[in-house]
């Protein structure tokens, strides 16, 4: 195997046995970059000298004795939302082109504490929102890799890193990860902090990650969860042991609920049909379960309470430096500035509602089971359809990718399960335990793939 190609969970191991070293590491990703970077467009920002002075610098420090962080000498892609103090951080817009902060971001610091290799700055979209930026999906340039952390998604899918981060204000980590049929992981709002990222939203910012597998995306998580006193949506708890809760077997099978949701009328023939077949093979762990009629609510209360905090967070370049925007994110920064402070409270309400709504989906469930996006990548003039994404993100929940199917055409259909909010090591469980099963050709027995629950209404 290549070296580019070893899973995040490998090279660290590989790197920490002396089998491998970390320069030859870096230098085996760099020059895959440098093979295929042409065509997919991931990179923002890569310094092959510098990643390598990082690399070398950690083979110096194990050569040593010194003690060893879990991801010692592993190359990180890294967002360009998240300030880097190494390099440049200029948020996918002209407007700040060429600026270099003082510090790293509190992921990032995270990462490099843990022994990371920050490889470079892979692409968003400008602001992380809808306007596209010049990455192409890997498994076909003439479709889009999804948005907003597209760079990160195409990079980890491509070969290039066996890890990256992004961020999710909608669907920006679960709908690229979807699309370049990579495993994308956004724990439970306010686990990672978002001190010195981009702040869109408060209420929805997440801080996500992309890997290849689900046990490589749980340690790249793990590592970067913790109390911020600059983050207030961060709370001084124990750090959970994500990787070794998704390393272990579940004590009983795990059952899911199969939730359309409001939106299923969005979801295109092919995924409607490969869902069919996967609720078929997981027969009897899995029972249809529709969500109260109230739900069909979240998607314009999270559409207004994101409007209005992008408005609030991004006035000073909307007054300054408007022309500069694209026409799609100066149209929804007007609308956050017209809606009423009556309508965004409610908005902000509702969340704590809707998630009392789904107790008792979760008091059955182990997870719920509904598409992450309405199809295969589509065109690359969009970065797709975010909506089987926003409940979710509404509601703070940790929702996780897998690529567990593929389209006719060959490409990635994206696999979501979503979990209670703060139950992100048992969601890592049971999705590497989908993941699994599924692989090992398990079909259940058929019984009960029909049957339905209804939730409460409200």
């Amino acid at each position: 195997m290549s070296l580019y190609a070893l899973g995040l969970c490998e090279a660290a191991d590989d790197i920490r046995q002396g089998r491998i070293s970390s320069a030859e590491l870096v230098g085996a990703c760099i020059d895959r970059v440098a093979e295929i970077d042409t065509e997919v467009q991931a990179w923002a920002f890569l310094d092959r000298d510098h990643a390598l002075a990082q690399a070398r610098a950690l083979d110096d420090h194990r050569a040593h004795g010194r003690p060893l962080g879990p991801l010692h000498g592993v190359p990180i892609g890294i967002k360009d939302i998240f300030d880097t103090g190494d390099m440049p951080t200029e948020l996918g817009s002209p407007i700040w082109a060429g600026r270099t902060p003082r510090r790293d971001a509190a992921a990032v610091a995270r990462l490099r504490e843990a022994g990371a290799v920050i490889m470079g700055k892979t692409v968003t979209t400008e602001y992380a929102y809808f306007h596209a930026g010049k990455t192409r999906n890997p498994h076909d340039p003439q479709r889009t890799p999804g948005g907003s952390s597209s760079g990160s998604a195409a990079a980890v899918a491509a070969l290039m890193v066996p890890g990256a981060i992004g961020s999710q204000t909608n669907g920006s980590v679960i709908r690229p990860a979807a699309f370049c049929g990579v495993v994308g992981f956004k724990p439970t709002h306010g686990l990672v902090s978002r001190s010195g990222a981009l702040e869109l939203s408060r209420s929805f910012d997440h801080v996500g990650v992309f890997a290849r597998s689900v046990e490589d995306a749980a340690l790249l998580a793990e590592v970067m969860v913790g109390f911020d006193i600059e983050d207030p949506d961060t709370r001084p708890v124990a750090r959970p042991p994500f990787a070794t809760v998704a390393a272990s077997e579940p004590p009983l099978p795990p059952r899911f609920a199969f939730v359309r949701s409001p939106v299923w009328d969005q979801a295109e023939p092919v995924m409607r049909d490969a869902f069919a077949e996967l609720v078929d093979a997981l027969g009897e762990s899995v029972v249809e379960v529709e969500l109260g009629e109230s739900f069909g609510k979240v998607i314009d209360l999270h559409r207004l309470v994101m409007e209005v905090e992008m408005a609030h967070n991004l006035r000073r370049d909307y007054e300054s430096g408007g022309e500069q925007l694209s026409p799609q994110l100066r149209q929804l920064i007007e609308r956050g500035r017209a809606h009423s402070g009556v309508d965004y409270c409610a908005g902000l309400a509702g969340m704590r509602t809707f998630n009392d709504a789904l107790d008792f989906v979760f008091d059955e469930y182990d997870a719920i089971l509904t598409p992450s996006a309405p199809g295969e990548a589509p065109a690359i003039a969009t970065t797709g359809n975010p909506a089987f994404c926003t409940t979710w993100t509404y509601l703070g929940t940790p929702s996780i990718s897998l690529p567990l199917m593929r389209s006719e055409a060959g490409l990635p259909l994206g696999v979501q399960l979503v979990a209670r909010r703060g139950n992100d090591a048992r969601l890592l469980r049971t999705a590497r335990w989908l993941v699994r099963t599924l692989a090992g050709g398990k079909p259940r027995a058929k019984a009960g793939t029909s049957s339905k629950r209804k939730g409460r209404q409200r």
